[in-house]
């Protein structure tokens, strides 16, 4: 009997460690940085202007992944070191609870799912290997384990008055973190309402509505049938906004973002995206409707910087992007939104912050629109949706 159950023992350490090390290998091979050779380092004006920025990031995803982020690592694209190095004063962690196989940004069904089998090997807890809500319950006690871990590097906003109090400390020097929690999608409220309150009182302070897929809230830009708000998707809108959550259309269908700026009450955002005049390989994008329509809304864009969304491996596609969203939508509805460790390769991670800043710089920007495109218009769209307290 011993001997079995050593041998019990020994298996389901094996089974661990083979598991740890496709998930660490699987996060390795996705989420990569490709540096932009052409690039001059950093003026000594764009790195002090830099140190001066409250840079804010609308949408990075390394809650997914097996990685322990209060540690710098030697690969993905964000942890908190690398926050720190590039001045990061506010980032909005997403939530990925499901992706299809084979995923694409043309169509996708949504009878697979990817995330399972990563969970498992991950070392996530059971409950979460076949529900969706539990896989974002889980991110969110991920997040707040790493603000613990952090030590007071980290802070969770929630409300107006703790972001205005990271704004107040940034200002006087004080590095701390920000962070917003995001879900990327709302098949993960599983067709049911009251999740919205289950997620706010969560922590998530930002709601997606769609992904690579269509859900009973939202059609996705990537799939079958891309309708638009459904009657719930209408229900959900109106909640969240109640309660104090930003809505984010990035992926939603056409037809659910007409729908969704149609009854926003609220500034929308597009938490990372590209444009279709420079990029119009698929319907991720935004047409210059969709960005004059945002700016009367008085949301934001969060420009990516990953070759999909900008179609161009380096900053210069992402800054031809900016620049068309800002000519468009106007100076003060553009941000950052890089989709770091989201499966995409990037010119940069989070340290490289700088880079963009300098690029701002040649490219003709005043430093008062830098302030406003690094962060200063993120912040002020979460200021107009976060509950007061």
């Amino acid at each position: 009997m011993l001997r079995i159950l050593v041998g019990i023992f020994l298996l389901l350490l094996l089974l661990q460690y083979a598991g740890g090390w496709f998930a660490q290998r699987y996060d390795r091979t996705h989420n990569r940085v490709r540096p932009d050779t052409s690039l001059p380092p950093p003026s000594q004006a764009a790195l002090d202007l830099h140190r001066s920025l409250l840079v804010a990031d609308l949408h990075a995803d390394p809650l997914l992944w097996k990685r322990d982020l209060s540690h710098r690592q030697a690969w993905g694209q964000v942890d908190l070191p690398r926050l720190q190095e590039g001045n990061v004063g506010l980032q909005v962690f997403g939530a990925v609870t499901k992706t299809p196989r084979n995923m694409n940004y043309a169509s996708n069904e949504a009878s697979t799912d990817n995330i399972t089998l990563l969970a498992i090997a991950s070392g996530w807890p059971g409950s979460t290997w076949r529900s969706l809500m539990q896989r974002a319950l889980y991110m969110a006690q991920k997040l707040d384990d790493l603000q613990r871990a952090s030590e007071g590097g980290l802070a969770i906003i929630h409300n107006r008055r703790e972001l205005d109090r990271l704004v107040a400390e940034r200002a006087a020097g004080n590095g701390t973190i920000g962070a917003i929690l995001s879900l990327e999608g709302s098949h993960a409220l599983e067709g049911k309402l009251e999740n919205v309150d289950v997620l706010f009182h969560a922590g998530y302070r930002m709601l997606g509505l769609a992904h690579f897929f269509d859900n009973a809230v939202s059609g996705s830009a990537h799939g079958m049938q891309r309708y638009g708000l459904t009657e719930l998707g209408r229900q959900v809108v109106r909640r969240a906004e109640a309660l104090g959550m930003a809505i984010d259309a990035s992926h939603a269908s056409p037809a659910a973002i007409r729908d969704l700026l149609d009854m926003a009450t609220r500034p929308v955002v597009f938490s990372h995206t590209g444009v279709t005049a420079v990029c119009a390989q698929h319907d991720r994008n935004l047409d210059d409707e969709t960005l004059a329509r945002l700016s009367a809304n008085g949301g934001v864009a969060g420009i990516g910087l990953w070759d999909e969304a900008t179609c161009g491996p380096g900053l210069d596609a992402f800054f031809r992007n900016l620049d068309h969203a800002v000519e468009v939508a106007g100076i003060d509805h553009v941000g950052l939104g890089s989709d770091f460790d989201g499966s995409v390769t990037t010119p940069i991670d989070a340290s490289g912050w700088p880079l963009v800043t300098d690029g701002l710089l040649r490219r003709g920007y005043s430093e008062a629109e830098i302030r406003k495109l690094m962060g200063g218009n993120a912040v002020r769209v979460l200021g107009e949706t976060l509950p007061a307290e």
